[in-house]
């Protein structure tokens, strides 16, 4: 590491003059150039005592300061080690991707300015550049002039923010009365391979978990539209009150993709809320090549993609975007005499679930700007063919691929005679060589492996095919 700088101690720590502040911040530019390469050449799992990690915890009892560039370098190196290490290029892991370097400079220009943006009055600029990136992404989506939406802390909160919006579209009594205002319990339907964060949103919104309704998929990890069909149908004749549809393009596990247009027509049929919960494989619209898998994005009343996830922006940063953004101001609206404005098109905070809001959206504003649609495309091309070669290298190997995802994501099942799916990723994730998991692809284990990294090459792919040949043989 490089020489810490001299630094101001005590209250002149929390606010340092210009000259200290800079030398502290280009002693940390270095340090984290060179945590880069160390991470690229480093293992990817942690490797942590607990019971030492406590023992050092229980050193800081912030009665006496120390100092920041100890802090700093103490921090650097707990989680150097104290990580699973998505930034390295062999993490085949969850969909948490390496953020890009245009949205890491955002943090940091965010975190200088620390705007409020609950109103526009108080953030204009910030406001209206996080307006245009919506806009830009609606249409990129192929939902028509008018639509909007807004940045979010991620696919949970947009996810809750479709429910409320499809509740408050369904039942002129929602807002004052809740689930009381309907005939009936609403419910809402999902797949079985969905995201299991609308459980816990299902009872967020006070509907309780038994409103979701998980619909059998068709054998390849997508949801059933007939099932789905006379499940709608089975529930009026019990006197509840279908809400909303959730069609998933990206799932988990998997990487499939609902039958959107056929889900979008029973939607339109029964007259349900058509949200699509694309938060990682909705990143596809960058591409021209590849964008044409989701043109029935544009079919739906609302969307969840997630910026953090392939379209690489650093963590807590999502997205919903809808064709009826009228609604959001019904579902949010509050009037307040402490705040500055109250303008249901313009102030975040009565379209929005949440008051307080960080500058969220610049992270994908920079990054979209320097790079623009082509080289968003190039990234998301770039995964799917790095993922493409993994299934090959594999199948030649005996391996066979258990799912047929047109993203960048493969489910594995190892040859008759090798040992099960979580005996291999254990052998794997004990070499440190790569990170993957283990998933379950229609009620079956699977070995899962996702690109997310920008930087993930063909070497690093014929990396994890050798740790993997390496952990079957034993």
């Amino acid at each position: 590491m490089m020489n810490a700088p001299d630094e101001p101690r005590g209250h002149a720590a929390l606010f340092p003059d210009a000259d200290a502040r800079l030398a502290i911040e280009d002693w940390l530019t270095q340090e984290l150039a060179s945590l880069d390469r160390r991470i690229a050449d480093g293992p990817v799992v942690p490797g942590v005592d607990r019971a030492g990690l406590a023992r050092e915890l229980a050193g800081f009892d912030f009665e006496q300061p120390r100092k920041l560039s100890d802090l700093l370098a103490w921090t650097i190196a707990g989680l150097e080690r104290g990580l699973v290490q998505i930034t390295h290029p062999r993490y085949f892991g969850l969909f948490n991707p390496a953020p890009s370097f245009p949205a890491q400079c955002a943090d940091r220009i965010a975190a200088a300015f620390n705007p409020q943006l609950a109103t526009w009055t108080t953030s204009p600029m910030a406001v209206e550049i996080e307006a245009h990136v919506i806009g830009a992404v609606a249409r990129r989506a192929g939902l028509p002039p008018g639509s909007g939406g807004h940045f979010t802390t991620g696919g949970a909160e947009a996810n809750f923010t479709a429910l409320i919006s499809a509740l408050t579209a369904a039942c002129a009594d929602f807002a004052a009365q809740g689930a009381r205002g309907f005939a009936g319990p609403p419910v809402f339907y999902i797949s079985n391979e969905a995201h299991h964060a609308w459980i816990k949103i299902a009872h967020q919104a006070g509907i309780g978990r038994d409103a979701v309704r998980q619909v059998r998929t068709d054998g390849q990890g997508r949801m059933d539209a007939a099932a789905l069909a006379e499940s709608v149908v089975a529930d009026r004749a019990r006197g509840c009150v279908p809400v909303m549809l959730v069609a998933t393009a990206g799932t988990t596990a998997a990487g499939m993709i609902d039958p959107i247009a056929q889900a979008a027509g029973i939607a339109r049929q029964v007259g349900l809320w058509f949200h699509v919960d694309a938060a990682w494989g909705g990143a596809l619209i960058a591409s021209g090549r590849h964008r044409a898998i989701l043109a029935d994005l544009a079919l739906a009343d609302s969307l969840t993609i997630d910026a953090h996830k392939w379209l690489a922006t650093t963590m807590g940063c999502g997205m919903f975007l809808t064709r009826r953004p009228a609604v959001l101001s019904e579902t949010f609206r509050v009037s307040t005499g402490y705040m500055p404005s109250n303008a249901a098109t313009l102030d975040p905070y009565v379209t929005t679930v949440q008051w307080s809001r960080r500058f969220l959206g610049l992270r994908l504003f920079l990054a979209l700007a320097a790079a623009g649609w082509e080289g968003y495309a190039a990234h998301v091309e770039q995964a799917i063919a790095r993922i493409a070669l993994l299934g090959e290298e594999m199948q030649r190997r005996g391996w066979t691929v258990a799912n047929d995802s047109p993203l960048a994501v493969l489910c594995l099942e190892p040859p008759a005679g090798a040992p099960d799916p979580q005996t291999i990723v254990r052998r794997v994730l004990a070499s440190g060589t790569a990170w993957i998991s283990v998933a379950i692809f229609e009620g079956r284990p699977v070995i899962r492996a996702c690109v997310t990294h920008g930087r993930t090459s063909e070497e690093d792919v014929m990396r994890l095919v050798a740790a993997l040949e390496a952990a079957q043989a034993g």
